[in-house]
């Protein structure tokens, strides 16, 4: 497998959980789908399943999130 400079993430919200759900399918098949009750949960979840997914001399440089609809911020 060769390195990927970057991959991207999907990202939409959870209906079920009020969480997030991320999403990469890989070129060639399979890919990687996880999930976090927060954003910051998120994050570590997406790296922990990176890590996991690639071997260390593949993993990606960088790893984006495109979010499938803007987050809002409640301002009290």
């Amino acid at each position: 497998m060769a390195v990927v400079r970057e991959i991207v993430f999907q990202v939409e919200p959870c209906l079920e959980t009020g969480g997030y759900v991320a999403r990469w399918d890989a070129p060639g098949g399979g890919g990687i789908t996880t999930q976090g009750d927060s954003f910051a949960e998120l994050e570590a979840m997406i790296a922990d399943a990176v890590r996991g997914y690639f071997a260390p001399e593949e993993r990606p440089e960088r790893v984006r999130l495109h979010f499938a609809s803007d987050p809002v911020l409640a301002l009290e």
